[in-house]
């Protein structure tokens, strides 16, 4: 059974169709998994196939891979529609789902419709909309990208109580990894450690699985922001960074911290003491009515102030998500983002350095609350040395 109340997917659903009716769309198919989700429930691993919800007044339609249809039986909100595909479409270069879809369309009376589609997700391919639109060549596909992630962005208090329990766990990886790094372990060994931690969770909250594996990169592929982990034991005078999330019911708290094995050189002391200025800097303008431009600019104009720069955003929104992406693809902290801030909106303020010999990340999951940003974690910001 979903997690939220029946009336909460009700409220979302009109809203969704709300802003339909302002874009002037009939229907909206939605592929995001986070999206579908979010308008029902529907929590399951099916993703790598092509899979989703459809609205166009009067309820929700679950479409998908006919084997996940019992998956959706038992994670949707009752009262959605539950049609499923047969197995030999799937991975058919020549008999593709859509024609399935755009049957169930056709039935709906949407043969001429104007439909949205997610354009640029991840999820929805390019072989997808070519065979939707020849399918129904009557219907006019429009892009919706983004439709529902923006009416994600403020989170209602059951949302921010899952997000915070998030916060509680992502602490725990964290206070695991310092517990247990040290010179010589294999990073991968360190690694379900921290696996280990964000599964356990703690004793409010059953740790789920993230949406980005852990990013633990150490001395020069520290320079590099995405790279993962290796075999390699982890080395006195060098820094490693682990930027990780918790997770529960799928709501992320991302937070980054850094290790110095050994003694840290002048120049990463200077860029710690530059980062945490520039945090709270930016946490002073974190509050409704201001900008998501002003954080970037009250960030980067303290970093100059310390002699350096960053020349990418400096955060994002956060909350429900699945593979590849943690982040809500809306908000960004940077120059030109005009976001009004409000209340129940949730960012992972990403403030990361990568220096010529490391990388240094000291991140919040920071909350909008109407006294101002609250963090998501009690985590000490800092950089953390160990020898």
């Amino acid at each position: 059974m979903p997690y939220f109340l029946p009336e909460d997917y009700e409220r979302r659903r009109r809203r969704a169709e709300a802003e339909m009716a302002a874009r002037g769309l009939d229907a909206l198919i939605v592929s995001d998994p986070a999206n579908m989700h979010w308008l029902t429930g529907y929590d399951g691993w099916s993703f790598y196939v092509h899979q989703a919800v459809v609205l166009s007044g009067g309820g929700a339609l679950w479409w998908g891979r006919g084997i996940d249809a019992a998956g959706a039986e038992r994670t949707v909100v009752p009262g959605t529609r539950i049609e499923g595909y047969a197995d030999h479409q799937v991975q058919n270069p020549e008999l593709h789902p859509m024609t399935d879809l755009a049957g169930h369309l056709r039935e709906l009376g949407l043969r001429g419709a104007r439909i949205g589609v997610e354009l640029d997700t991840y999820y929805y391919t390019a072989a997808a909309h070519a065979c939707l639109a020849s399918t129904l060549p009557d219907a006019t596909l429009l892009d919706a990208t983004g439709l529902i992630n923006w009416l994600r962005l403020v989170k209602d208090p059951a949302e921010i109580t899952l997000m915070r329990r998030a916060g509680r766990i992502v602490e725990a990886m964290h206070a695991r990894i310092l517990e247990v790094a040290e010179p010589g372990l294999p990073k991968h060994h360190l690694v379900a450690e921290i696996q280990r931690a964000g599964t356990r969770g703690t004793s409010e909250a059953w740790g789920d699985y993230p949406a980005i594996v852990p990013m633990t990169p150490s001395g020069l592929d520290a320079t590099a922001p995405h790279l993962t982990w290796d075999d390699r034991p982890i080395e006195v005078g060098e820094a490693t960074f682990f930027e990780i999330a918790g997770v529960h019911r799928r709501y992320h708290a991302p937070q980054s911290r850094t290790i110095w094995f050994g003694s840290p050189p002048d120049h990463f002391r200077r860029a710690e003491a530059a980062v945490l200025a520039g945090l709270e800097a930016g946490f002073a303008v974190a509050r409704p009515g201001n900008r998501a431009e002003d954080i970037a600019a009250a960030f980067n104009a303290t970093l100059r102030g310390h002699g350096f720069e960053k020349d990418n955003r400096c955060g994002y929104a956060i909350g429900l998500a699945y593979p590849p992406d943690w982040g809500e693809r809306t908000v960004s902290f940077r120059a030109g983002d005009k976001t009004v801030l409000e209340p129940g909106m949730a960012f992972h303020f990403m403030p990361a350095l990568w220096l010529e010999d490391g990388g240094l990340e000291i991140s919040e999951p920071l909350l909008i609350t109407e006294r101002g940003a609250e963090r998501l974690t009690t985590t000490p910001q800092s950089l953390f040395v160990k020898t």
